[in-house]
């Protein structure tokens, strides 16, 4: 009898394991029959074969798209710029309608959603590059840059290549419905957010400052887009992840480099990373977790390192409020069903129901 793994995950917060012989348990404590546990197993596995997972299929289907993504994206060299703009185009245009036929023969059929995926993902990679070299043949680009350094500067001439990748994105989607295809999406707002502030403010003097407060609000506009998305979506698969992903690197990325200089400023950046904890508990979304935690974690560092450098007390003062946050998950876990309803009776309904049915 194989020990294999499925899981269900509820929006409240908990996410349940199961493994086959928890399913003998229940037949041997006379909760289901044998038959119903063997026909509740096959339909989970079913349910979970295209579920992006750690099987070896999966890594090397991923593996092996990243690869070729990376190839034609991130690794382009300057030795591309000898084919010329026509010659760019017509190589991106060849590969990416092999992605799409790829993706074409395999989209539809029972446990190759992964792989339809990666190579639909491959084909809107492309789109950058095939623009750039439309835009180089026709004698239209003159930004003085070449492709490669389009992962790398910030430019407002990067526009009209991400404007061209967010519409193929959306087009692929729209074809496919498959979650990993938000990610060439999400990542496109994302450099978006940085070459906005050079594009409406090109002809004015751009500082730094201005550049985090227009990367906080796209960021931010990102992360409310990905709930809705979320709220719409969560019953047909995760087509949020991505853009909280990119959404918060943005906006927790502009907020963090908006240092005011003041403690009354980091102490409220201090507050704002605490909230996207408690969002991210609620919402059951790690990533809120990870990057509320940099943030705390780099504010505990400031008044370690600054405001009480020559504390000894100090140390002292935080290792008990490290006890009193565990005594508080204690507190917490002991009453987490009345406090959890209590606070979710002040939301709308339908709010209460996306948080408590999950996907």
């Amino acid at each position: 009898m194989t020990r294999r793994m499925s899981h269900l995950t509820g929006r409240g917060g908990v996410a349940v394991k199961i493994a086959k012989d928890k399913l003998e348990d229940a037949v041997r404590n006379g909760i289901l029959s044998e038959s119903q546990a063997e026909s509740l197993w096959e339909f989970l596995l079913e349910k979970s074969e295209d579920d992006p997972s750690f099987k070896v299929t999966h890594i090397l289907y991923y593996l092996g798209g990243l690869i070729a993504i990376g190839a034609m994206t991130l690794f382009m060299n300057l030795g591309w710029e000898v084919f010329g703009g026509w010659g760019i185009f017509a190589i991106a245009a060849a590969y990416a309608l092999f992605g799409l036929l790829l993706a074409e023969r395999f989209s539809g059929k029972k446990g190759y959603a992964v792989p339809a995926g990666v190579m639909a993902v491959f084909s809107t990679a492309l789109v950058p590059l095939a623009v750039y070299g439309l835009q180089s043949g026709l004698g239209l680009w003159d930004g003085g840059r070449v492709y490669r350094e389009y992962h790398v500067y910030i430019d407002w001439r990067w526009i009209s290549m991400e404007l061209a990748t967010l519409a193929a994105g959306a087009a692929a989607l729209k074809r496919y419905k498959i979650p990993f295809l938000v990610f060439p999406v999400a990542a496109t707002l994302w450099y978006m957010s940085m070459d906005l502030a050079p594009f409406l403010f090109r002809d004015a003097d751009l500082t730094w400052r201005l550049r985090r407060i227009v990367s906080l609000w796209f960021g931010l506009a990102m992360i409310l887009f990905a709930l809705r998305v979320d709220f719409r979506t969560c019953s047909k698969g995760d087509f949020a992840f991505w853009l909280y992903l990119f959404g918060l690197a943005a906006f927790w990325g502009g907020l963090s480099l908006l240092d005011s200089g003041s403690e009354l400023g980091r102490f409220f950046y201090l507050c704002v990373n605490l909230l996207l904890i408690a969002a991210g508990a609620v919402l059951s979304r790690r990533v809120f977790v990870v990057f509320g935690g940099l943030g705390t974690s780099g504010y505990i560092g400031h008044l370690a390192w600054r405001v009480f450098e020559n504390s000894a007390l100090f140390p002292f003062v935080l290792s008990f409020v490290g006890f009193a946050v565990i005594w508080l998950g204690i507190l917490w876990q002991r009453r987490e069903k009345q406090v959890t309803a209590a606070l979710r009776s002040f939301l709308p309904v339908r709010v209460r129901e996306f948080l408590e049915n999950g996907r």
